[in-house]
């Protein structure tokens, strides 16, 4: 069932940019899946029909469930209200993720290039695309730095997505570059507290690729959430992928 519904979304795909030329499905599960997420990456913020969002969610949440759903209910917090987690943020059930976006808003469209930009787009489905596009169009501008927008999360195992655009830093760091990330922590808990939204998970929003260094990040997004939660009951989780992040997280966390 689930071969025949990666089968429809890749022709289906591939119908809409015909100008890609005659490319053949591969026969393994694997090869198919980066074809069809290479597709959807570079597809423009199009609307899709009712046949290819049928499709797209049933293989979508299939492919969710098969990696596995973390719940924050069965998450133990480090300190009160603060949960360290590390794992797939695609996979996180909650209130809502944090995205790391770009000014653009509507995700990354290199093909399935390794930023969570991209995996929240491509495991959410075309329709956060087009929402994202909608919004940044009724705006007329791109998104500043350290502002933050919120969507439906779609196929993701979460309510929302909470779209920031956190400083890149080329060369030294500064104030500036320290006030504009603890923006974007401050208006990602905004948004949420002004949604109802009772639990949020943060990514490492500007390191790795964007140059803030992991330290001075990781005490700014802790300080910054310890500050805002002492007058706004919402559950916060710091999300990790890699270890080095981890152990940093854990070990500010450790100092109550």
């Amino acid at each position: 069932m689930t071969a025949n519904k990666i089968d429809f979304l890749i022709k289906h795909l591939l119908f809409e940019r015909n100008e890609l030329g005659n490319i053949e499905i591969p026969q393994s599960e694997q090869d198919k899946f980066q074809l069809y997420r290479s597709l959807v990456n570079i597809r423009p913020a199009w609307q899709a029909d009712e046949s290819f969002l049928q499709a797209e969610d049933e293989y979508l949440t299939a492919l969710t469930q098969c990696k596995g759903i973390t719940d924050i209910a069965d998450l133990t917090p480090i300190e009160n209200g603060i949960y360290l987690w590390r794992g797939d943020i695609t996979t996180l059930k909650c209130g809502a993720v944090v995205n790391a976006a770009n000014s653009g808003l509507t995700g990354c469209y290199m093909p399935c290039h390794s930023c969570i930009d991209n995996c929240i787009h491509t495991f959410a489905g075309v329709r956060l695309r087009y929402e994202c596009s909608e919004i940044m169009q009724a705006q007329g501008h791109e998104e500043p730095t350290g502002k933050a927008k919120i969507t439906p999360a779609y196929n993701l195992p979460c309510d929302y997505v909470i779209h920031t655009v956190g400083p890149i830093v080329h060369g030294e760091l500064t104030e500036e570059h320290c006030r504009l990330l603890e923006s974007s922590y401050k208006s990602c808990l905004d948004i949420a507290v002004q949604n109802g939204v009772d639990s949020i998970a943060f990514c490492c929003i500007s390191t790795g690729v964007f140059g803030f260094p992991q330290g001075k990040a990781a005490e700014t997004a802790v300080r910054t959430v310890r500050e805002y939660r002492s007058s706004q009951d919402i559950k916060v989780i710091f999300n990790v992928f890699r270890e080095d992040d981890y152990e940093i997280y854990k070990r500010i966390l450790g100092r109550n």
